[in-house]
């Protein structure tokens, strides 16, 4: 059976220094990582992506780096029509020039998200995030881009504090959670009710089924069928390079079969979401 086209709605760009994460030694774990546009689009032709949204690499503790690295996202998406990119953004007060720098940039071709986390710090419900969030989710609304959220289980990145944010900004802003609310905690949220309750409330909330553990994706699709909604909401993501394409595709095709659904999933919501 002919492999179904695809479109990745969240790889990143940039390598990251080495660092010691959780005490250890200093590590470089993004092994597939490009620090090229050249290699970048290499890795497209490579694994058969059609088209993709480009993010800065992120997670090491230095905002700088990942926001230096917008450039090189913006470069790939006005290289190659294939590529829309999203620019980093950050939650916090102390990265509010930062933002101010980022948001200069929202306007050009090719960009078509902001992406936000709060591994680097903050959360959604700290009012000292409360400035920076109104200005990221404002700037989103005013130039049709959607804003792309980390999503996983705990502290401030779980489903029970991203929530907030589509609470509060779905009504106007498109919000893309990335990780289908990130491991057994977040499906379990997700799939079990918040995701379908959100949409037929009329937010525009997206999701990816990047790093789903081997049990959501069926599940995923049996509450679409179950519920009526949210087939037009699910997008295929690697996550590259902290995911891998060949497991990504494989876990999602599994469920989706060869039909329609697949093609939403796989290549029609991107389309609509990114353009």
């Amino acid at each position: 059976m002919p492999r179904t086209p695809t479109h990745d709605a969240h790889r990143h760009i940039g390598v990251l220094p080495a660092y010691p994460f959780y005490g250890g030694p200093a590590i470089s774990a993004d092994l597939s990582a490009k620090a090229t546009v050249a290699d970048f689009l290499t890795s497209l032709d490579d694994e058969g992506v059609e088209r993709t949204l480009v993010l800065p690499n992120y997670g090491v503790p230095d905002p700088q780096i990942s926001f230096d690295l917008n450039d090189l996202a913006l470069e790939a998406a006005q290289r190659d029509d294939r590529v829309r990119c999203g620019l980093w953004v950050s939650p916090k007060a102390s990265d509010a020039e930062r933002n101010e720098a980022a948001l200069r940039l929202a306007a050009e071709d090719g960009v078509a998200a902001l992406k936000t986390s709060f591994l680097l710090g903050g959360s959604p419900t700290d009012p000292d995030c409360a400035e920076q969030l109104d200005r990221i989710f404002g700037a989103a609304a005013d130039l049709d881009l959607v804003v792309h959220v980390h999503t996983s289980p705990g502290a401030a990145s779980d489903v029970d504090q991203i929530g907030t944010l589509v609470e509060k900004y779905g009504d106007d802003t498109k919000i893309h959670l990335v990780h289908l609310g990130g491991g057994m905690s977040g499906h379990m949220k997700l799939i079990g009710g918040r995701l379908f309750d959100w949409i037929e409330a009329g937010k525009q909330v997206y999701t990816d089924t990047s790093w789903a553990i081997g049990f959501a994706p069926a599940w995923l699709v049996a509450e679409i069928e179950r519920r009526g909604v949210g087939h037009d909401r699910i997008l295929f993501a690697t996550d590259t390079p902290w995911g891998d394409y060949a497991g990504e595709y494989a876990r999602l095709a599994a469920v989706a079969g060869d039909g329609e659904l697949a093609k939403q999933f796989f290549t029609t919501n991107f389309e609509a979401l990114y353009g």
